[in-house]
């Protein structure tokens, strides 16, 4: 039995259960006739725990499947498929490293700290199944940018990952608000040139090789 939206729902007979984990498989499933996709939400994700069809479709289409795949050619096309999705990739890293160094806009005399910041924004953020705002497309690369840095910035320069938040509605939004508003704050100053005390800057303690500056105190004004 099936529950949708509070409805308890019997599987029709002669269905089965296609586990998770072909999407190749999955896809030609749902492409061929009607199926029930079984989807748990646990807060803003969704799990798939699998699709019902017909179990003759199921099988028919595996084996369909099967054939295919042990055909050479198959193999040298996904081959294909997949050099191609990297090399996507790399060039989406690069243009969105590139538009967190567009969003930090550091002052020259801080840019190695922009430079470096951005590598590891973008390392963090682009992978796919990496789960972040980087992925999406619904939004601009810019708004993507700023949002994917302030997120950073809210788990390397806050306390926000040993934070208590109380179970109430809408405060952690307000809270990640109160610490994105800091971050802009500390971000400013890397702008403008600012006079930077690494003993205490968060975002220094962040991205700084933690060797290199041990003895350095503070910056002096760059401007």
């Amino acid at each position: 039995m099936l529950s949708v939206r509070g409805e308890i729902l019997a599987v029709p007979e002669g269905w089965d259960l296609l586990p998770p984990g072909d999407p190749a498989l999955s896809r030609r499933i749902k492409e061929d006739g009607p199926t029930w996709t079984v989807v748990e939400p646990k807060g803003r994700k969704r799990f798939s725990h699998g699709i019902w069809a017909p179990a003759e479709r199921i099988a028919t289409l595996r084996a369909e499947l099967a054939v295919e795949r042990a055909d050479p050619a198959y193999q040298r096309t996904l081959d294909a498929a997949r050099a191609r999705r990297a090399v996507a990739e790399e060039v989406y890293a690069e243009d969105f490293r590139g538009a967190v160094l567009a969003y930090l806009a550091f002052h020259p005399g801080h840019q190695d700290y922009a430079e470096a910041m951005a590598t590891r924004i973008a390392a963090h953020a682009t992978p796919v199944g990496s789960g972040t705002v980087a992925r999406t497309k619904r939004i601009p690369i810019e708004q993507r940018a700023e949002a994917a840095t302030i997120a950073w910035m809210r788990h390397q320069t806050t306390g926000y990952d040993s934070m208590t938040i109380p179970r109430e509605k809408g405060l952690r939004r307000e809270v990640r608000r109160m610490l994105a508003a800091r971050s802009k704050q500390l971000l400013a100053r890397y702008r403008e040139g600012q006079v930077i005390d690494f003993a205490t800057c968060p975002l220094h303690a962040a991205v700084a090789p933690r060797d290199a500056e041990k003895d350095r105190g503070p910056m002096t004004n760059v401007q």
